[in-house]
């Protein structure tokens, strides 16, 4: 070996072609490599393979007319293609990376010489991402996460979910080194690391990637909402109504409860009226705030104020009226309506179902709890109902007034003149509360008929005379009275002749028969021969 070296360096080198790839050669640790040439079937006498670490040069093989001859060192990893020359090494270690130099030496004792740089690459491995914080506050954390990793010439690369993380240089802050990678993230959002984070690592011939990373940032609270947006001036005592406290918040905000500032003892998102029922003077109009706070941020924001007072429904209304038997002209009226339970904040009288006005002898409370009529007249009869209101309730109830008057306007109806044998009824009419009673007196003479009909069956000619009806109110104690004349007479004098109808029946029957005679007569007139006078 060392005289073929020898000759080698005698003759000079003649590198008319290039005989290797240009490298470098990436290979893996454990693996194989295959060094080619670019030659294909050369003729040579010999071809010889060195190693050079930068320190020193060795043999690695030499294929020659006698077989293939490798140094010891190299034994049992190498081997000579004796087609094109090339290197194949396996079992590679870190000390195979260098230089590997061919010499081919002609039967003209002229040499070609290349060289190819092998890397002998550690595998990627162990590829994790450290944090320097456990968890993170947003705004106010500096988070340095760091991706370790095992292998030779190694690339990082940052991935939030499968979006590449790109450093700014102010914000975000990536530096590498051979072995691992700092990302800096100055000010952290709760955004930034809501990933998974992942670490890539790799080289020319491998590519790993981390466990996916998660960091916890806490947030918030943000701005609080109160629900519901619009909230009633008055609110129904024992209703399902509730007030909702809402914010974003990591970890979950606490919440407190404020009325005119004062600290309830309540601790929930969700308050519900009766909370708010538990608390002295509670009715009371009030504001109630809730404020959210988080442990972890030792932050804490107030929600905007709402107002509203609790406010009792109206229960048990109830019109009261007077006792004692009322009479038109010279009575009054005095109607009160009241509730059992709830404070009235408005009332509205009706009177069979219309408004009813004040003014005249109608006086209404100005809060409408009570309407007093006088002098009391029959009009004054009716249902009244009474209509009183709050905020967030109307109750009715209703009373019916009976005002005692007549009889009035006292008449008789039926015929004043009858037949023989004709029936008659005479029916006696009186407007009067209580309905009035009736009497007949026939020619002056009081009858047994004491209903307001009086019935004849078959009227006789001494029926004939004065029927004088009287009405007679029990209450009042007031009488009225109304006569009705009859005259009976002879039958048949009472024909009232033909109707109208009948007139115009005749009528248009002796129109049209006139016209059937005269059309007969120019008929005939028509049929007649005339002589001539010829």
């Amino acid at each position: 070996m060392v005289l073929v070296a020898f000759l080698l360096c005698f003759l000079g080198c003649c590198a008319a072609r290039d005989i290797l790839p240009p490298g470098p050669v990436d290979a893996i640790v454990g693996k194989n490599v295959t060094l080619g040439t670019l030659l294909d079937r050369p003729t040579y006498s010999f071809i010889i393979w060195n190693f050079s670490n930068g320190r020193e040069q060795v043999n690695v093989a030499t294929l020659g007319p006698a077989g293939i001859k490798v140094n010891e060192a190299y034994q049992g990893r190498v081997d000579v293609d004796r087609q094109n020359g090339s290197l194949r090494l396996s079992a590679l270690t870190t000390a195979d990376s260098g230089d590997f130099i061919v010499n081919i030496l002609n039967a003209e004792g002229q040499t070609e010489t290349g060289d190819i740089h092998l890397r002998v690459l550690e595998p990627v491995s162990s590829v994790a991402i450290s944090s320097n914080l456990p968890e993170a506050v947003e705004h106010n954390s500096t988070v340095v996460l760091t991706c370790s990793a095992k292998g030779s010439f190694l690339k990082f690369s940052w991935l939030n979910k499968t979006t590449a993380i790109t450093a700014d240089g102010k914000r975000l802050v990536l530096k590498d080194s051979d072995t691992s990678s700092e990302l800096t993230i100055n000010g952290v959002l709760r955004t930034d690391l809501v990933g998974p984070i992942y670490c890539m690592a790799a080289n020319k011939l491998e590519t790993e990637k981390s466990a996916p990373f998660n960091l916890t940032v806490h947030y918030g609270p943000d701005d609080v909402t109160l629900l519901p947006a619009d909230v009633p001036q008055f609110i129904r005592a024992g209703s399902d109504f509730n007030l909702t406290c809402a914010t974003r918040s990591s970890p979950p905000a606490t919440f407190t409860w404020y009325r005119n500032q004062t600290m309830m003892e309540f601790g929930r998102a969700v308050m519900p009226l009766e909370i708010v029922q538990k608390h002295p003077q509670w009715e009371r109009m009030s504001a109630y705030t809730c404020r959210a706070s988080n442990a972890k941020t030792q932050r804490q924001v107030a929600s905007r104020a709402v107002s509203f007072a609790v406010m009792e429904p109206l229960s048990g209304v109830k019109v009261s009226g007077p006792s004692a038997v009322l009479m038109a002209g010279n009575g009054s009226a005095n109607l009160s309506c009241r509730v059992t339970e709830g404070a009235v904040t408005s009332g509205t009288w009706q009177k069979d179902g219309k408004p009813l006005v004040a003014g005249g002898r109608v006086t209404l409370a100005a809060d409408g709890s009570s309407v007093s009529i006088a002098p009391l007249q029959k009009e004054d009869n009716g249902e009244y109902e009474c209509r009183l209101a709050n905020a967030v309730s109307v109750q009715r109830a209703s009373y019916k007034m009976v005002v005692n008057f007549g009889p009035e306007a006292v008449t008789v109806s039926g015929k004043n003149a009858v037949e023989v044998r004709d029936a008659v009824t005479l029916t006696c009419l009186a407007a009067s509360i209580p309905a009035a009673s009736f009497t007949w007196k026939f020619n002056g003479t009081l009858t047994n008929v004491k209903a307001a009909a009086y019935v004849i069956g078959e009227a006789m000619y001494k029926n004939t005379g004065a029927y004088m009806c009287q009405a007679h109110n029990a209450v009042t104690g007031k009488t009225a009275t109304y006569t009705h004349n009859l005259s009976v007479k002879e039958e048949g004098t009472l024909d009232e002749g033909l109707s109208d109808g009948a007139i115009a029946g005749i009528v248009i029957g002796i129109l049209a028969a006139l016209g059937v005679a005269i059309a007969v007569i120019m008929y005939c007139r028509q049929k007649v021969p005339v002589e001539s006078p010829y």
